[in-house]
């Protein structure tokens, strides 16, 4: 029973609560429970990051242990900061928390539950159907992946690592093939994706592997999912009929995509918890996701000059969501730093020329100044082994 609540402490209450953080810098009608979990989650890798990198680095004895004990209590204070804002904003009548787009200036004091409730009452029998239908898609992966957990090769190295920072205390110091002492590896210790496992496991007393091969399959599934449900508001905003047809389409494509070992879809359903897998499935999407909520059109306003009043309006917090999904790239996998950096700057080339404006390219271009940084170390390093 402590493991279930630890677990609920650690994967639901502190990411929701981090997520208010950006969530209360943006708009409120693109506010939602949805977006705050979310937003959550990378911001609290992001946070990974920044704590446990530089003890990978520097700390040489116990900085697993270390590194755990600096996180939790820069996890605990933005939460608490997190609360803060929220309460700050519902003192003004404004908590923030819509199910989708409102259009009318009251749709921003309405409660969650109560958009929701309206929004299942106001759909067809043929659209509760489609839900429905998602539901059981989603039921039956999760329960494969919880009943029929795949084990990789790659299992050696990655779930391991998670297990000896667990019980060593220490973090890519030991050779997992052999359980001697190493030094740095350069290839995988600025990727400490498989550290966050290990946090998770200590955190919760759940021994690393279960930790890997059943919670993080059930969680990384339903926040991909989850992160679908997002893009796919943003694109139906004005036709919420054909939300839940995506929905199924999406989780139809996860099924069947496993024509070869290399898909995406593959390592989404049998290499859940592997960084490379988390990459592909999360952070990439996520790009798109914060794209399409910083660029996108009022499609309900008739602007006759096409000047746009959502065109130029830039929301802080989204902004700040998107420094950290490129942080997050980092935690997950060296090359995904590279592939995410080559994504925003043909995004940025591409926005630049439909905007019209030059400054699209340097405020993109600063977003990725994290990905700068993580390449400098990781050439910085790779160099200095060469140099042995």
């Amino acid at each position: 029973m402590t493991a279930v609540i630890s677990l609920i402490f650690w994967l639901v209450i502190i990411p929701f609560c981090i997520g208010l953080i950006p969530a209360n810098f943006i708009v409120p009608e693109k506010r939602s429970p949805g977006f705050a979990i979310l937003a959550g989650y990378f911001v609290m890798w992001a946070l990974y990051a920044l704590v446990t990198i530089p003890a990978v680095l520097w700390v040489e004895y116990s900085n697993f242990r270390k590194a755990s004990a600096w996180f939790t209590v820069a996890a605990v204070l933005c939460a608490i900061g997190g609360i803060l804002l929220w309460y700050r904003n519902s003192k003004k009548g404004n908590p923030g928390l819509l199910f989708g787009r409102g259009k009318d200036k009251n749709d921003g004091n309405v409660i969650f539950l109560d958009r929701l409730g309206k929004r299942i009452q106001e759909m067809s029998w043929e659209e509760r159907i489609e839900w429905i239908l998602f539901l059981g898609i989603l039921g039956f992966q999760l329960y494969r992946a919880a009943a029929y957990t795949s084990f990789d090769g790659d299992d050696a190295y990655y779930v391991t690592e998670s297990l000896l920072a667990q019980e060593a205390g220490v973090m890519y110091r030991i050779l997992p093939y052999t359980g001697g002492s190493t030094g740095l590896d350069v290839r995988h210790a600025l990727a400490v994706f498989p550290m966050w496992i290990a946090f998770i496991a200590a955190r919760s007393g759940i021994h690393a592997t279960v930790v890997s091969h059943l919670v993080m399959p059930l969680l990384l599934i339903l926040l991909t999912y989850l992160l679908y449900f997002q893009i796919g508001k943003v694109l139906f905003y004005d036709k919420y009929v054909n939300l839940s047809v995506f929905m199924i389409v999406m989780g139809m494509f996860q099924i069947f995509g496993n024509v070869s070992i290399y898909t995406n879809e593959t390592f989404f359903l049998t290499r859940t918890w592997q960084g490379k897998s988390v990459a592909g499935s999360l952070v990439i999407p996520a790009f798109f996701w914060l794209l399409l909520l910083l660029y996108e059109r009022n499609k309900d306003e008739d602007n006759k000059d096409g000047n746009n009043k959502e065109k130029k309006q830039m929301n802080v917090g989204l902004w700040l969501l998107l420094v950290c999904v490129n942080m997050t790239a980092g935690i997950c996998s060296s090359i995904a730093v590279f592939l995410v950096s080559i994504l925003m700057a043909v995004t940025a080339f591409v926005l630049m020329i439909v905007e019209r404006d030059f400054k699209v390219l340097i405020k993109l271009g600063a977003v990725c100044l994290p990905n700068v940084v993580y390449m400098g170390i990781y050439v910085v390093m790779a160099y200095s082994y060469l140099l042995r």
